[in-house]
């Protein structure tokens, strides 16, 4: 787990003092040694976060033993050890320990095929010399990030947004973006980035460039694709259950110390209580857990996580970050993910990973990805329902709304996603009507998208996985992570644990009434009961209300002197209604005022 960067010159010679500053620009991603290497109008440049071969033997760029081919790389290959055996049986001679070299190897005996072999998360360009281009890649679900900017007189790349500010000019704001942030929060959602002229490579995609013309050749080699004839009922359970635990596994290989996040949630016990199980047989050291405690009762699991703790024999840290926390870290929070985001939660994530840094824990493995996975959210519910009533009529459908309402899920809720999450159109005027100050309040195109999708399940997972929700929690994830120099795993991506769970029908995934029931049917050997089957979800939520409405006046004042909010809003009727407004509209003005001013970000 790294920091990259990489600049072709178009027009000469690539200037190495450039890629030595716009590498060194992410060491907070890696604190344990960096490297650059320049030749002819190529650079290169690595931050190194040591996780697998602790030795210099793992530095990078790393250069194939035989032939002219460079690799600068950030991610774990977890079934590197499988290819390994599978590569020296071809022949392949190893001279470190490193998953990079392993990476390598793979490219130079595959080709961009390697892609198809690899089970874990990856982003990183080599430049191969037999041909002189430079092969980029991103990961199946686009775990981690891959930015670049293209230019008249260079192409580079980088892990975060700030290394390729300083090649495109002026920081500019793409209006569509900020224009979908403020009407309801979306982010992520497209290859394109906040700021003009820098763009994502897209999750399972790969790119050729060549490094004489400059010219860009970007392909997809990953689609989701759900696993024919999947089991149902209890072989599902069981299945997944396999799945799951052989994905703890392999993300528990590591050369320094692994621990989890833990909420109290069913996603992130189901991991802990996985991991530790895996991890006893091993150590005699208890496994770590971190947890983030909300100040405010109504989102406090803490109690929750203390089950998991005793039950699973966790070695468990705590952080309770509390208003003042909040407000002296908002400004730091806006420049670490370096792009608007929807709410102060991601402070209590931020707040973990400061917190597993401080005490040695240096991966962590989450739970991210169980939602969209497994059909966790209740706007799923509208499929559900249509399905059971094309399935067995009006009877049916009536069963399965008392089977919900039994699960926990109020009538108004299942009534709101079943028709008015569908209605598009609806949805438009409601936030036309709410934020008429908006200049623009058009309803994002991947929302349109979704409404049209609320009767299949599949196409609605397909969507938030990658578009309306899943890109915007990698990112989340990514950046509070890797500013400690954290590395966080997540086993419910695990492509085959994916493939598998897209693949149930949606009456399994959702059985009698009950979210996510397969995972619920697979742990409840070792989960409490009372968190196997809980009703309500929370996870690393802050007190959004108690914390903004304190900090209100700080908000408002940033809000109305924005001379790049003034574009997008009518600042006369901010003015008038501003703590009149919902919070979630507060927190967006003042995120988008936020952004524009440390970012010294100018309208188009």
């Amino acid at each position: 787990m790294c920091g990259i960067f990489g600049l072709i010159a178009k027009n000469g010679l690539v200037d190495a003092d450039q890629v030595d500053r716009l590498t060194d620009l992410v060491a907070h991603r890696g604190p344990d040694g960096r490297g650059v290497r320049v030749s002819g109008n190529v650079g290169l440049g690595h931050r190194r976060l040591a996780i697998i071969d602790l030795t210099e033997d793992g530095a990078q760029p790393m250069r194939d033993r035989l032939l002219p081919i460079w690799i600068t790389y950030n991610g774990e290959i977890y079934n590197y050890l499988e290819l390994r055996a599978e590569l020296e049986a071809l022949g392949h001679v190893f001279h470190t320990a490193s998953d990079t070299e392993v990476l390598l190897a793979a490219y130079v005996h595959w080709g961009e095929n390697c892609l198809e072999r690899f089970n874990g998360m990856w982003s990183f360009a080599i430049h191969d010399e037999r041909d002189n281009t430079l092969f980029c890649a991103r990961d199946r679900f686009g775990v981690k990030p891959f930015y670049y900017a293209d230019t008249a007189t260079q192409f580079a790349f980088g892990s975060e947004i700030r290394q390729l500010l300083p090649l495109i000019g002026r920081s500019v704001a793409d209006d569509d973006l900020v224009r979908d942030f403020l009407v309801c929060g979306l982010s992520d959602h497209t290859n394109r980035t906040f700021f003009k002229g820098i763009e994502k490579l897209a999750p399972g995609h790969k790119m050729r460039v060549d490094v004489a013309t400059g010219r860009i050749r970007t392909e997809r080699y990953y689609s989701l694709a759900p696993r024919p004839d999947v089991a149902d009922g209890q072989d599902a359970a069981r299945l997944l259950r396999e799945l799951l635990d052989d994905a703890t596994r392999l993300r528990l290989r590591s050369d320094v110390r692994v621990g989890t996040c833990l909420s109290g949630g069913l996603d992130s016990s189901s991991v802990a209580t996985l991991a530790a199980r895996r991890y006893a047989t091993t150590s005699n050291d208890r496994f770590f857990a971190i947890t983030a405690v909300s100040e405010q009762a109504a989102n406090n699991e803490e109690a929750y996580a203390a089950e998991i703790v005793a039950s699973a024999e966790l070695n468990w840290l705590r952080t309770k970050p509390g208003y003042e926390d909040f407000a002296s870290t908002a400004e730091t929070l806006l420049e670490v993910q370096e792009e608007p985001f929807g709410g102060p939660s991601i402070m209590m994530q931020y707040e973990v990973m400061k917190t597993a840094r401080a005490n040695g824990v240096i991966v962590l493995l989450d739970g991210q990805g169980g939602d969209e996975t497994l059909l966790g959210y209740h706007r799923y519910y509208a499929a559900w329902l249509r399905d059971h009533f094309h399935r067995s009529g009006v009877r049916g459908f009536f069963s399965a709304f008392g089977a919900a309402r039994n699960a926990g899920v109020s009538a108004s809720r299942l009534l709101m996603y079943l028709f008015g999450a569908s209605l598009a159109g609806l949805r438009a005027g409601v936030y036309r009507w709410r934020y008429a100050f908006l200049k623009s309040p058009a309803l994002p195109e991947s929302l349109r998208r979704f409404a049209r999708n609320t009767n299949d399940a599949r196409e609605m997972q397909v969507l938030e996985i990658t578009e309306t929700n899943l890109p915007m929690l990698l990112r989340f994830e990514d950046k509070n992570s890797m500013r400690f120099g954290i590395e966080t795993r997540l086993p419910f991506l695990d492509y085959r644990f994916v493939e598998f769970s897209l693949g149930l029908p949606t009456r399994t995934k959702v059985n009698h009434g009950w979210t996510k029931w397969p995972l619920r049917a697979a742990m409840q050997d070792v989960l409490p009961a009372n968190i196997c089957w809980r009703k309500d979800k929370i996870g690393f939520a802050a007190p959004d209300q108690l914390w903004l409405n304190r900090h209100s006046p700080v908000m408002y004042d940033k809000v109305i002197g924005s001379a790049l909010l003034a574009r997008y809003v009518d600042m006369a009727a901010v003015k008038r209604k501003f703590h009149r407004l919902d919070l979630g509209m507060r927190w967006r003005l003042y995120c988008v005022a936020l952004w524009g001013e440390r970012f010294r970000v100018g309208a188009p």
